[in-house]
C-alpha cells in the first residue's frame, strides 16, 4: 500500500483500530503501520522519490499522522488492558465464608516449664533463686567443692576447657555443675541461708540420657545444727510436690561426692508399664538425685567454720526430672528444635503471678 495518501492512510487506520478487538488484533494495526514494514514507514522512505517541495509538505503531514496513531494505539491499549483487568475480577469469587487459616502460638518448652514448677516449688519453702556465669574457673568448680587434682572430671574428655586463663594460670572451663553457684554464694552472702541454682551446664557426653549441655538444679541449705534428717525431710516434701503424689516413697542409699560427707544417692518408688511410669505406686526404685552434708572442706574453702555452721546440698538434672514427669523417652529430642516435638510436649502459657508457668497443650 505504498504511495498512498495520509488521508486515505489515516482512514484505514481508523478502521482497522475500530475493528481490533483484543490485543493481539492491536498488535496486529500496529505492525501494519509502524513497523519495518509497515504503510507509515514504507510511505516515509519514498519520500526521497518526491520533488523537494512536496516532500517537505508530504514528510510534515506523514510525521504528524504517524504520532497520531501512535497516540490513538495507546489509548486503545490502555482500554482493551482496563476491559481484561474488570473480565478477570468479574470472574474471580473469594468465599468469606471459609475459616481463616490457623495461627500458630507458641508453647513453653518442657525444661522451661520444668524450671518454673522448681522455682515454685523451692520459694515456698523460703529459698532464693540465685544466678552465676556459666564460664568459671577451676576455683570454683573443683578446688572450692574438694575435687582432687587428679579427679578423672578435671581431664579434657570430661570438661570442656577454654583457652584463657585464671589469675592462677589455670584454664577458664564450661562450668560441669551448679555447684559454682553455691561456691559463689557462699563465699558472698551471709549466713545462715537456703538456695537454690539452675541453670545450663557442660560435659563431653552424648547418648540417649546425656548431652554435651543439660540443665541442672541444685539445692543449699547452711545453718547452725543442720542434719541429715533436715534434708530428708526437704527432699521428701520437694518430690512429693514436683510428681503430685501425697507423699513420695523415697529411700537415701550410701554414695560418695567429693563435695558431701555423708553423701547418699535418692531413690524414689516406681512402677513401670509400656507407656507410663507411675510414682505413687511401686515395685522398684528408680535414681532420682544425689545429695548429702556439705564437706567442711568445702566450708572452709568459703570462710564457713564447720564448727559454727552445717549444711546439706543435693542436685538433679532439670531434663531428667521433665523427662520422668511427662514421659519424654530421650534427651537428645531436647535440643532439635523440631516443631512437632514441642507442640506434642509443650505447654500453653499462662500469666502466673511471680512465675511462667504453663498448662499442658
Amino acid at each position: 500500500m505504498s504511495g498512498e495518501t495520509p488521508k486515505k492512510l489515516r482512514d484505514t487506520f481508523k478502521k482497522k483500530l475500530e475493528a481490533a478487538k483484543n490485543l493481539e488484533a492491536l498488535e496486529e494495526v500496529r505492525l501494519d503501520f509502524l513497523g519495518k514494514k509497515g504503510n507509515i514507514t514504507a510511505n516515509l522512505k519514498l519520500l526521497s522519490t518526491y520533488p523537494i517541495d512536496v516532500r517537505k509538505e508530504l514528510g510534515a503531514e506523514l510525521n504528524k499522522l504517524r504520532m497520531a496513531i501512535i497516540d490513538d494505539l495507546t489509548k486503545k491499549k490502555e482500554g482493551l488492558e482496563k476491559e481484561v483487568l474488570l473480565e478477570k475480577i468479574a470472574g474471580e469469587f473469594e468465599d468469606l465464608t471459609l475459616p481463616t487459616l490457623r495461627e500458630d502460638k507458641g508453647c513453653v518448652h518442657p525444661i522451661t516449664q520444668v524450671k518454673s514448677e522448681l522455682a515454685n516449688i523451692f520459694s515456698k519453702m523460703n529459698f532464693t533463686v540465685e544466678e552465676g556465669p556459666e564460664i568459671e574457673t577451676d576455683f570454683n568448680n573443683f578446688t572450692a567443692l574438694n575435687i582432687h587434682d587428679s579427679h578423672p572430671a578435671r581431664q579434657s574428655h570430661d570438661t570442656f576447657y577454654i583457652n584463657e586463663r585464671d589469675e592462677n594460670s589455670l584454664p577458664f572451663l564450661l562450668r560441669t555443675h551448679m555447684s559454682t553457684v553455691q561456691i559463689r554464694t557462699m563465699k558472698r552472702d551471709k549466713k545462715p541461708m537456703r538456695m537454690i541454682s539452675m541453670g545450663r551446664c557442660y560435659r563431653s557426653d552424648y547418648d540417649s540420657t546425656h548431652t554435651p549441655m543439660f540443665h541442672q538444679i541444685e539445692g543449699l541449705v547452711i545453718g547452725p545444727n543442720i542434719t541429715m534428717g533436715n534434708l530428708k525431710w526437704c527432699l521428701q516434701n520437694f518430690l512429693s510436690i514436683f510428681f503430685e503424689v501425697e507423699k513420695v516413697s523415697m529411700r537415701l542409699r550410701p554414695s560418695y561426692f567429693p563435695f558431701t560427707e555423708p553423701s547418699a544417692e535418692v531413690d524414689i518408688g516406681c512402677k513401670r508399664t509400656k507407656e507410663n511410669l507411675m510414682i505413687d505406686d511401686y515395685d522398684e526404685w528408680l535414681e532420682i538425685l544425689g545429695c548429702g552434708m556439705v564437706h567442711p572442706n568445702v566450708l572452709r574453702s568459703c570462710d564457713i567454720d564447720p564448727e559454727e555452721f552445717q549444711g546439706f546440698a543435693f542436685g538433679c538434672g532439670i531434663d531428667r526430672l521433665a523427662m520422668l514427669k511427662y514421659g519424654i523417652p530421650d534427651l537428645r529430642t531436647f535440643f532439635e528444635t523440631d516443631k512437632r516435638w514441642l507442640e506434642h510436649y509443650g505447654f500453653k502459657s499462662l500469666d502466673v503471678p511471680g512465675f511462667m508457668l504453663g498448662e499442658k497443650a
